[in-house]
């Protein structure tokens, strides 16, 4: 006993040393020459700033072309919270369909959401239907573009946990006169809030740090997004990397701080069965 337990603390001291490796260094790291001016954090070395830059960088950052990271703060809020909201409405309907039917339409369908995960998707084309639709370059061309990307993998999260719902509460809901709408929004979608609150989370990170759709589908200095804002502080010729690094904390803090406070949420959303009784 007293063997396995050695060995249950060995394994655990590696994976942490080796979590300490892979994340905290690199922060360490990127922190580290956000403060320092221009000419040491051009070394890129771990050494300690002679001069501790923190608000002029920070300053210098915020002001940066008339003060284009503010509006892409704004920019990037509104894409996150319009795309989170129909991804997890969008998500939560097609998988309660997808799991109560069994034809071959549903089947089908299964089969479509899967390919969303496998097929890389096509900017060409997707710039060309949105160019059709007179979306491109737009902050509701690129909210439908996150959501069609992010809806194959909200999809399989909700399937996996209504499959845990007993029919009989359909059931027993139609009995009492509820139709399709009002038995989803009334008695399925209340019992997926912990599966709906790690879709949020995880897909709020993912929209906010994307940084190639906007890139592709959304141009232009009025609609930059937080992480196309990496951009200001590189040319051909030369990079500001203590701006650079600075920008890079500052757009890391809010997916990171969601991380931290509600990892377990995150967790039991993934693992938890809808009803435990």
């Amino acid at each position: 006993m007293r063997t396995r337990t050695l060995k249950r603390l060995g394994a655990e001291t590696v994976a942490l040393t080796v979590a300490t490796v892979v994340f905290l260094i690199p922060f360490a790291f990127i922190l580290l020459n956000a403060v320092k001016n221009e000419k040491e954090a051009t070394d890129l070395g771990f050494g300690w700033p002679t001069e501790w830059r923190i608000v002029q960088n920070l300053t210098e950052v915020v002001q940066a072309r008339d003060y284009v990271l503010l509006r892409a703060y704004v920019n990037s809020t509104i894409l996150t919270v319009a795309s989170v909201t129909l991804i997890v409405l969008f998500a939560a309907m097609a998988a309660f369909v997808l799991q109560r039917r069994q034809d071959r339409m549903s089947s089908a369908a299964s089969f479509l959401v899967l390919t969303g995960l496998i097929i890389p998707p096509a900017v060409v084309p997707t710039i060309w239907l949105l160019q059709e639709l007179g979306l491109f370059k737009t902050l509701p061309g690129l909210t439908l573009v996150e959501v069609a990307y992010g809806l194959p993998y909200a999809v399989l999260l909700f399937r996996a946990f209504i499959a845990a719902i007993p029919r009989e509460f359909d059931e027993a809901a139609m009995i009492d006169g509820c139709g399709g709408v009002r038995l989803f929004f009334q008695v399925i979608f209340p019992l997926l809030r912990p599966v709906t609150i790690t879709v949020i989370l995880t897909s709020s990170v993912a929209v906010f740090n994307d940084f190639v759709n906007p890139l592709y589908f959304l141009p232009g200095d009025d609609n930059a997004t937080v992480q196309v804002t990496l951009y200001n502080f590189q040319s051909q010729y030369s990079t500001q990397w203590n701006l650079l690094f600075m920008d890079i904390v500052l757009i890391t803090i809010p997916p990171l701080l969601m991380f931290v406070f509600f990892n377990n949420k995150i967790v039991n959303g993934m693992t938890d069965k809808a009803l435990t009784g």
